[in-house]
């Protein structure tokens, strides 16, 4: 059964700041920006959309910028050139200015309707909505890798968490403002749970729905970022 944002009642949110790092995503990040609309206004009479451009060299450009005439809540944040997921996820996080802030990929794979199950979570205390992946929709050499690398980093740094690398997150903004982050690779969502259990973060986790990337490609696996994220882990350890 398809997943319906009315089907339950909404908590409401103090002020919410929703965050896309954006590669490439010109097929996608419309209906995305859409969808984040409709479900913030639910949520929350205070809200913001944040894009961050992390130097598309296909249409997304065109696309963003017909998305910023016409979303007077949108804002868009440009690379000039590639500076790596982790860096455009941290440039969204720190433009954010809302109480709550809620960030996910602008691929596609994440429904951002899901969202309200975040924010239903949030409990006097917690700090972190954090959701994990109820059933992981890559093929078989990404599940099997993204197995073995969950399993190998919440046991070695001990995390609050099952999924690290499930990027579909509501962060209290008081804790995100503890933390200084510095990496700019695919070891940014270790370094980032890392940071807000060290900062005292406490976390609740829900099950959210993974599809299959439609368009486009992942980064992740190319030999320079692999050794990148690598290299990051180890001065995260």
């Amino acid at each position: 059964m398809a997943f319906s944002h009315r089907s339950f009642n909404m908590k409401k949110l103090e002020s919410l700041s929703i965050v896309f790092p954006c590669l490439n995503d010109e097929k996608t990040i419309s209906s995305l920006v859409t969808n984040a609309g409709m479900i913030a206004t639910e949520l929350t009479d205070n809200y913001e959309i944040i894009i961050v451009d992390d130097g598309s060299k296909n249409g997304t450009k065109v696309v963003l910028d017909k998305l910023s005439k016409t979303v007077p809540y949108l804002r868009v944040i440009y690379h000039q050139k590639n500076q790596g997921y982790g860096k455009t996820i941290k440039d969204g996080l720190y433009a954010s200015k809302k109480d709550w802030v809620f960030y996910t990929d602008g691929d596609g794979q994440y429904d951002v309707l899901e969202l309200p199950h975040l924010a239903n979570s949030v409990q006097l205390g917690v700090d972190v909505v954090n959701g994990f992946k109820k059933k992981r929709s890559d093929p078989l050499i990404r599940k099997l890798v993204g197995y073995l690398y969950n399993l190998m980093i919440v046991r070695l740094f001990s995390l609050p968490i099952r999924d690290v690398d499930c990027d579909f997150r509501l962060i209290r903004r008081h804790i995100l403002d503890k933390i200084e982050l510095t990496t700019s690779s695919g070891g940014f969502p270790l370094e980032l749970v890392r940071k807000l259990q060290k900062a005292g973060a406490r976390f609740s986790e829900i099950p959210v729905t993974h599809t299959a990337r439609l368009h486009g490609s992942s980064e992740f696996f190319k030999p320079r970022h692999l050794l990148k994220t690598a290299r990051e882990i180890m001065s995260i350890r």
